[in-house]
């Protein structure tokens, strides 16, 4: 298996679309990354393909996010998906490493996800570097990763693009 992880292209739209079609129950989140390009807030995306077969896709979205009444660059991680036939091997870590990594070269100080503990604990994030934000999102599940500066801030928000509110 030769796995490459790289940035998504233009020409990728239908592959993107057709792998969160059957990682997901539903359209929901191939809908979701199509209207964060559209509306210009899809930050990073990348591609993993398998011998050449486009298999996995990861979004990043900008946010909206204050510490302390201060403005930080900030991400969400969201969604990231493998094709059913390609899942547990490795390639969603290896998507998410690879985004952090981008995330943390353009300047992103903190990426928010919400998610699994367990697994998302493994890469690095945490439950209470979120839990000063405020956000709808709050909860056992609402994770977030200090890429640089990390802080632990007395308050926060964090707001994810408005195309997540349509969900």
């Amino acid at each position: 298996m030769t796995l490459v992880v790289r940035p998504a292209a233009d020409e990728d739209a239908d592959a993107i679309r057709a792998v969160l079609l059957a990682a997901f129950p539903s359209a929901a989140e191939a809908d979701l990354v199509e209207q964060l390009a559209a509306d210009g807030d899809l930050a990073l995306s990348f591609v993993a393909a398998v011998d050449g077969k486009l298999v996995g896709h990861i979004a990043f979205s900008r946010m909206t996010a204050t510490a302390d009444g201060d403005g930080i660059p900030a991400l969400g991680l969201a969604p990231v998906a493998v094709a059913p036939s390609h899942q547990k091997r490795g390639i969603a870590g290896r998507l998410i490493e690879r985004g952090l990594a981008a995330a943390n070269g353009r300047g992103a100080a903190i990426v928010f996800v919400v998610g699994d503990p367990d697994y998302y604990g493994r890469l690095g994030f945490r439950c209470e570097s979120a839990a000063p934000f405020a956000s709808p999102y709050a909860g056992p599940h609402f994770m977030a990763q200090w890429l640089s500066s990390p802080r632990a801030p007395a308050s926060g928000q964090a707001d994810y693009a408005p195309a997540f509110g349509r969900l």
